[in-house]
């Protein structure tokens, strides 16, 4: 164990966080995502939510100020009326690290943008829509 890091924050995890450089995505995933097809180094983090290890991360975790830094899947049309909760949770979260407001992606648009992401971390996350790609910054 390590002083000061998150206990959520599992080895693999620190580890793929610290070999990531700048510019580099990472994607958070609900448990409904396939990660498995999608991603090229894929984590799991089943006994908690996107928001939990979302806080836990960007204690460490650089977003870049020079880009869009936060990228969440949007709602197919099928889906229009749903409401979705837990994007307002996540604003709340990444406020606190970047003045940047997150851009929406279209579900198959998010997709292919996974696909090039360093790693991906599927959750335990029950929500639906709760996808999100970070991209790293610099450390200053």
């Amino acid at each position: 164990m390590l002083k000061g890091i998150n206990k959520i924050i599992s080895p693999e995890l620190l580890m793929v966080l610290a070999k990531m450089g700048h510019g580099d995505e990472i994607v958070f995933s609900d448990g409904n995502f396939p990660g498995e097809s999608i991603g090229r180094i894929v984590l799991r983090s089943d006994a908690c939510g996107v928001p939990e290890l979302l806080k836990a991360v960007l204690e460490l975790f650089p977003l870049d100020s020079y880009d869009n830094n936060v990228y969440l899947m949007d709602k197919t049309e099928s889906d229009k009326d749903l409401d979705i909760p837990i994007w307002e949770e996540y604003k709340k979260i990444i406020a606190d690290h970047t003045d940047k407001e997150p851009v929406f992606l279209e579900r198959f648009e998010f997709y292919e943008r996974a696909k090039k992401a360093y790693a991906v971390v599927v959750t335990g996350e029950g929500a639906i829509y709760a996808n999100v790609i970070l991209k790293k910054g610099v450390v200053k």
